[in-house]
């Protein structure tokens, strides 16, 4: 896949393990392109395509632990079905890398392997507390989740 698979514009785009396109971004900046789902984990503007919003707040967790992981299985799966799927927070990074890092765990990474790819492919400071981190060792991995 690249950006030939929907996306007119790279900025914000990473490519997950497997090889699907998401894009990550900050709620309240408008998104260079659109999108055909968002998954949005800050309060903030809604974009005028579908979206599923969760309860995330700055700096910790998902509220609801077994939304959050259903939510990012849809954004999985409709990533892989060629659709263009963004995730997006106040500032872009916690938050959304994170949930970017538990994507790649859907993937078949290991939470640990999760954090440094989404360290090097979406922002350095991604994953910013010791409680996400710790969060992302409960996201159910493994071969039945894996497109690779």
């Amino acid at each position: 896949m690249g950006v030939a698979a929907g996306w007119a514009e790279r900025t914000g785009l990473v490519v997950l393990p497997g090889g699907a396109l998401v894009r990550g971004r900050r709620i309240g900046v408008p998104p260079p392109a659109p999108a055909d789902f968002a998954l949005l984990l800050a309060p903030g503007p809604v974009p005028p395509w579908p979206y599923r919003r969760l309860r995330w707040p700055d700096f910790w967790v998902p509220r609801d632990p077994a939304d959050a992981l259903d939510a990012l299985r849809e954004a999985w799966r409709r990533a892989y079905a060629g659709q263009r799927v963004e995730v997006a927070c106040r500032g872009g990074v916690g938050r959304t890398g994170t949930a970017l890092a538990a994507l790649a765990i859907l993937d078949g990474l290991t939470p640990e392997r999760a954090v440094a790819w989404v360290r090097a492919h979406h922002h350095p400071g991604a994953v910013e507390t010791p409680w996400q981190r710790r969060w992302l060792r409960r996201v159910p991995g493994g071969p039945d989740q894996r497109r690779r």
